[in-house]
Parts: C-alpha cells; sequence; structure tokens
C-alpha cells in the first residue's frame, strides 16, 4: 500500500470516528432539548393555556384584581380571547417558544442549542474528511449524501437561529431527524471511500449535487413548519369554537408560533429555495448532455425530480389561489415533500436508475 493510500484510508477512519461522535453529542442535544420541553411546560405555559380555554364570558373582563396582604389590589391582564379576523385567519399571538418563557427551560434550550452547535462543528469536519479522504466531492453516494444532507440541514437551522429569527422550536425535530438520518447511514447505507465512475468526473458534480443537498435541506425545514402548523392550526381551530384541548395539546401547541407565523414560514422558505430547485434540474440536464450525450432521457431519478418539482409549483400556485390557501395548501406541500423523499430514498433503493452508478 502506498503512502497516500494509507493517509486517504486513515482520513476515510478518522471521518468515520468523527460522525459517530457528532451522533453522540447530538444525542446529549436531543435530550437537552426534551429537557427544555419538559421543565418548560409548567407555571407560566399551564396559566396562560388555562386562560385561554376559560368560558367566554369570564374572559370578556377586561382584568382581574387580586388582593395581596396590607390591603392593596395588583390588577393582571387576561390573556386575549382567540378570535377571527378574516375567513381562515386568527388574531393569535405567537406562543412562548419550548422554554415556556421559563428561566430553567430557556436554561436547557441554550444547553441544547450550544450542543447543537458543537455536534454540527463536528460533523462538518467530518464530512470535509471524507471529502479528503477520496479527494472529491463528500457526495458520490447516499452515505456521503446523507451525512452532507444533516450537515447542511442543521447548518441552515443554525443560520436562521443566527438570523435571530424565531426557530427554536425546529431544535428538536431537527436533532432527532439528524439522529435517524446517520443512524440509517452509518448502519446501512455505509460505503467505502472510492473514486467515482469517469462519467461523474465533472465539476458539475459539485453544482448540481450540492444545490440538491441544501434545497433538500431547506425543504425539510418548511416540512417541520407545515405539519406543526396543522397541528396548530387544529389547536387554534378547537379553541375558536368552545373547544378545549387536552392536557398534552395545551402543554406542547400552546408554545409554538400561531399557525398564521408557522404557515408564513413554510410559504417563506419553500417559495425562497424553489427557484434553486429549478436550478438544480436545470444543471442535472446540462450534465446529462456532458455525460450521456442527452439532456433528458426520462430516468428514475429525472422523473422524480421533476415531479418534485411540479409539486412544490402546485403548492407556491395553491398559496395564490384564495381557495386553496391554508390546510389545503399544507397538505400539497407535504404530498411534495414526500416527493422529495421517494426520489432520494425510493428511486435510489428500489428503482433501476442510471443515477444508481455508486449502489448505496
Amino acid at each position: 500500500m502506498t503512502l497516500a493510500a494509507a493517509t486517504n484510508e486513515s482520513l476515510a477512519e478518522f471521518s468515520n470516528g468523527l460522525i459517530y461522535s457528532s451522533m453522540a453529542v447530538y444525542t446529549l442535544a436531543f435530550l437537552a432539548h426534551i429537557a427544555e420541553w419538559v421543565f418548560g411546560s409548567r407555571s407560566k405555559v399551564g396559566r396562560t393555556a388555562a386562560a385561554l380555554t376559560a368560558p367566554r364570558a369570564a374572559a370578556a373582563a377586561p382584568a382581574v384584581h387580586v388582593a395581596q396582604q396590607g390591603g392593596g389590589t395588583t390588577v393582571l391582564e387576561r390573556p386575549k380571547v382567540v378570535t377571527r379576523t378574516t375567513a381562515g385567519q386568527r388574531d393569535v399571538p405567537d406562543g412562548p417558544g419550548a422554554a415556556g418563557g421559563t428561566v430553567q427551560g430557556d436554561l436547557y434550550g441554550r444547553i441544547a442549542v450550544s450542543l447543537t452547535v458543537l455536534a454540527f462543528l463536528v460533523e462538518a469536519v467530518g464530512v470535509t474528511t471524507r471529502a479528503l479522504s477520496v479527494q472529491r466531492a463528500p457526495w458520490g453516494n447516499m452515505y456521503e449524501f446523507s451525512t452532507t444532507f444533516s450537515t447542511v440541514a442543521v447548518a441552515a437551522y443554525l443560520g436562521f437561529l443566527l438570523a435571530r429569527k424565531n426557530v427554536r422550536w425546529i431544535g428538536l425535530p431537527l436533532v432527532t431527524t439528524v439522529l435517524l438520518d446517520l443512524g440509517i447511514a452509518v448502519t446501512w447505507l455505509y460505503t467505502e471511500s472510492d473514486q467515482l465512475v469517469p462519467a461523474l468526473h465533472s465539476y458539475w458534480l459539485w453544482i448540481h449535487v450540492s444545490t440538491a443537498i441544501f434545497c433538500g435541506a431547506v425543504f425539510y425545514l418548511g416540512f417541520v413548519a407545515t405539519l406543526l402548523y396543522l397541528f396548530r392550526d387544529t389547536y387554534e381551530n378547537k379553541l375558536a369554537t368552545g373547544g378545549n384541548p387536552g392536557s398534552f395539546a395545551r402543554s406542547v401547541l400552546e408554545r409554538l408560533p400561531s399557525a398564521a407565523s408557522l404557515d408564513k414560514f413554510a410559504y417563506r422558505v419553500n417559495a425562497a429555495v424553489f427557484p434553486l430547485w429549478t436550478f438544480t434540474i436545470i444543471a442535472g440536464a446540462i450534465w446529462a448532455g456532458d455525460a450521456w450525450g442527452r439532456y433528458w432521457g426520462w430516468d428514475a431519478k429525472e422523473v422524480w425530480s421533476f415531479i418534485t418539482w411540479v409539486a412544490y409549483a402546485a403548492y407556491l400556485h395553491a398559496r395564490a389561489t384564495a381557495g386553496w390557501k391554508g390546510r389545503k395548501a399544507a397538505y400539497v406541500a407535504l404530498i411534495a415533500f414526500a416527493c422529495f423523499l421517494f426520489n432520494y430514498y425510493g428511486v435510489n433503493l428500489f428503482v433501476n436508475s442510471l443515477h444508481g452508478y455508486a449502489g448505496v
């Protein structure tokens, strides 16, 4: 074995160790996020939820006078009752977040974010080391794609936090998904580092696949927001019609942003990344022309990429159509992301495709 080969093999082993190390830190971040939700569910959130579900007549009173020792009184403003402003929309404030507005919950939330940052850095170094071991882009097979995808998804989440956006509620589902993604990658998708077939030695590998990974990561954030929007919208509907949600719903859903905020976030991220997904398909067609002598051949991966594009285009069109806003458009967004997932896992694992060049 040459010195260069031995060095590359050592780098590959080091990369694997870093991926496992990042999984350990992500696990700690997962537990910290759980602690944030558990300890943040006490006191403030419970009182707020109870006030929102109180009888409408009592809630209509402008204030509550609480007697204190010494004969004085303190005036406490009641939370506003959930009311509809226009058809399909409500004037509902955002919840206090997973920490529930409590100091202890917020402490665990900050610890969770700090651990997520540390895990992200370890995983990013692992992905970079993998690239050095093969001396190419670190997404030549599904194992490499999975590790890079989870790294970019966490980077997008941390980018929103850095921009001071209210997205810490994504932390728990994101870290859970990253752990599942990495677990599948190291258990079933692992492939020894190796060079690619000659047709793939192109600068389009960097352009086409990197944009696909970035689009998928942002689409995932939009998917989480859409799914939570549906739960939160159901919760607000029940409150608006005088229903009494269960204690679990009050504890969890009351802390999320309002349905309108979740819907707006999902729409904005999906709309922002859709042009880049369009570029991804165009770049892939150009690369196919260089590698295989044709721009479009109705290969399974090409077909499902186009189906995903059509699904997200339908979602954006639905949002622009009055009768399809809200829940109907959200269902289309979920279908669109399901198409993306099948394009990633289903086509690569179960369908014969020219894009199955590296096995799993």
